[in-house]
C-alpha cells in the first residue's frame, strides 16, 4: 500500500528548508533546487506543493508569522492565569524576536521585508500578516485597557476620549517590536535594552 503524504507536513518542511537557506545565504539561495536538496525531497514535490517560487516565498512569510504566534499561545497556555496586558507583553516580546534562540527567524523576517521592498506580490503577503497581527493586538490591548480602567461607559473619572485607542496603540506597538528586530540585529541595541524599552512602553499604556 503506497505511503501516505502529509501535504501540509511537507509544505512546512519546505518552508523551514527556505528560511534556513535565507538566514544562511540569502533570498536568493532559496532556488527550488536547493530548497529541495535542504528539504530533503525531490524537485517534483517541491512543485506539487508550490506552482511557482514566489508561492513558496509567500507561504515561508505566513510560516514565519505562526510559528510567532504559536510560541506566544504556547507561553500563555503555561500561564493561564495572565492578565490581558500580560497577553499583550508576552505577544510583543515573541514579535520583537529579541532571544538569542530567534536571530535566525529575525533574520530570515528581515530579508523578506527588504525583498517585499521590490515585489510588490511578497509585499502583499507581508501586509496580511501585519494586518492579522495589528488585529490581534488591537482585540488584546482593549481588553487589558478595559480590565484596567473598566468600561468606558462606567468609568466616569476617564472619559472614552481620553481613553487609549487600542487600534493606534496596536500599530505602534508592531512597528516598536519590528524596529527593535532590526536594532538588536545590527548590534545597536542589546538584547536586554530592546527588552527595557518595550517593557517600559508597555508599561506607560495602562499607568
Amino acid at each position: 500500500m503506497p505511503k501516505q503524504v502529509d501535504h501540509e507536513e511537507r509544505r512546512r518542511r519546505i518552508a523551514d528548508a527556505v528560511c534556513a537557506l535565507i538566514d544562511e545565504q540569502g533570498l536568493e539561495a532559496a532556488t527550488l533546487r536547493d530548497v529541495a536538496a535542504r528539504a530533503q525531497v525531490s524537485m517534483g514535490a517541491v512543485q506539487r506543493c508550490f506552482r511557482t517560487k514566489g508561492e513558496m516565498l509567500h507561504f515561508a512569510v505566513a510560516h514565519i508569522g505562526r510559528q510567532v504566534t504559536d510560541r506566544a499561545r504556547t507561553r500563555l497556555l503555561a500561564a493561564p492565569a495572565q492578565s490581558p496586558a500580560s497577553t499583550v507583553g508576552h505577544l510583543a516580546h515573541e514579535l520583537a524576536l529579541l532571544q538569542t534562540r530567534h536571530r535566525a527567524q529575525a533574520r530570515t523576517w528581515l530579508a523578506f521585508l527588504a525583498a517585499a521592498a521590490v515585489d510588490p506580490a511578497l509585499a502583499a503577503g507581508l501586509r496580511t500578516s501585519y494586518a492579522d497581527l495589528e488585529a490581534l493586538l488591537t482585540r488584546l490591548i482593549a481588553e487589558a485597557t478595559d480590565q484596567a480602567l473598566g468600561p468606558a461607559t462606567d468609568h466616569p473619572l476617564w472619559p472614552a476620549t481620553d481613553r487609549l485607542d487600542p487600534a493606534r496603540e496596536a500599530r505602534t506597538l508592531l512597528a516598536l517590536a519590528d524596529g527593535l528586530t532590526a536594532h538588536v540585529l545590527i548590534g545597536h541595541r542589546t538584547t536586554e535594552e530592546a527588552e527595557q524599552l518595550l517593557h517600559d512602553h508597555l508599561a506607560r499604556l495602562w499607568a
